[in-house]
């Protein structure tokens, strides 16, 4: 018994003959009569009697018809709805993303994408550099943010924003109060950087050395957190990107200025997998990704709360002793 057995038995009953569904459905009577012979076996009962002018239906067809149609019509009605929302993006992306990089893009993607593509559900995952490749390779996320040192050369990741290096203290630190400084004045000062493997830390470190020096590591540490809390309350540096300092260049508890001889240029890049294949949820995230990034300038962050576009506040002992970095941020 099918959608298609039941379909004909509707047919039948409102024509009332074999015949006139064979002429309609251009085949032949004795056809239509052993599809509802084959029907009546699976019913267990006769559901057609004849008559001189065709047939109608016996005590077991009138029992059974208003719920086979009611049945038809919510099945229609689903297959309805399947095809509508079989374009619509849907499922689970896997994010992965660097915790600077995270809001405000992250909450404005998850914001756009429950008004548009309500179906599809993020799962979102946090790590450093190395940690998402790895997770990418592995297939464990689907995409991921990542900051690379040269910009993408291959199809498999796009760039989305550029972002400089800041040298990062406590508010009225005069080192950090000009707009720039140049990164062969480092040498000496106490700093606060990531632990060895790290990637950014081989860079920072092979910069030293072609100026003819090495870096004075005061305390290492990971954690973004511990460096900007060592950075505002102790006498030590941090060598930071501007979206892990934007919040705080705000609130005033941060000051910085941008590094070059040489521009540290550091490149955000949405990775994709290395197969390429991308699901229809996956392939509206990351244009949505692209999309918004592109609304902001090319910048990770709104115009309005963008480095190169401070809000306008009201002058007080500390915007005077702290010459807003955040205006002079490219």
């Amino acid at each position: 018994m099918n959608q298609a057995d039941l379909k004909l038995f509707v047919e039948v009953a409102e024509t009332g003959s074999f015949t006139k569904v064979a002429a309609a459905r251009q085949t032949v009577q004795s056809h239509i009569s052993r599809q509802i012979g084959n029907l009546e076996r699976e019913c267990g009962g006769r559901l057609f009697r004849r008559t001189g002018r065709g047939v109608v239906l016996t005590e077991l067809g009138e029992h059974i018809i208003t719920r086979v149609r009611s049945w038809l019509a919510d099945t229609d009605q689903l297959f309805r709805e399947i095809r509508s929302t079989s374009s619509v993006p849907m499922g689970e992306v896997r994010l992965g993303i660097l915790p600077s990089a995270a809001h405000p893009l992250l909450t404005t993607l998850f914001g756009r994408l429950r008004a548009r593509y309500p179906l599809i559900r993020l799962n979102v995952r946090e790590g450093q550099g190395g940690e998402l490749d790895a997770l990418l390779d592995a297939g464990l996320v689907d995409m991921a943010i990542l900051f690379r040192f040269h910009k993408p050369a291959s199809s498999e990741e796009r760039l989305l924003a550029t972002g400089h290096t800041y040298l990062v203290s406590r508010p009225g630190d005069p080192l950090t109060q000009a707009p720039t400084i140049d990164f062969a004045r480092l040498q000496g000062l106490p700093l606060v950087l990531p632990r060895r493997p790290a990637h950014w830390r081989s860079i920072l470190d092979e910069t030293a050395r072609s100026k003819g020096f090495a870096l004075s590591a005061a305390i290492e540490a990971d954690s973004l957190t511990a460096q900007k809390e060592l950075a505002a309350t102790q006498s030590v540096y941090a060598i930071l990107g501007p979206y892990s300092i934007m919040h705080e260049l705000k609130q005033g508890s941060l000051q910085a200025t941008r590094v070059v001889n040489p521009d540290l240029r550091r490149y955000v890049t949405l990775a994709l997998p290395k197969s390429g294949m991308l699901t229809p949820a996956c392939q509206a995230v990351s244009a949505m990704l692209q999309d918004i990034v592109d609304e902001w300038g090319g910048d990770l962050c709104p115009p309005q709360a963008s480095p190169a576009a401070p809000p306008s506040r009201p002058k007080n002992r500390l915007t005077r002793l702290r010459p807003s970095v955040r205006s002079r941020m490219p």
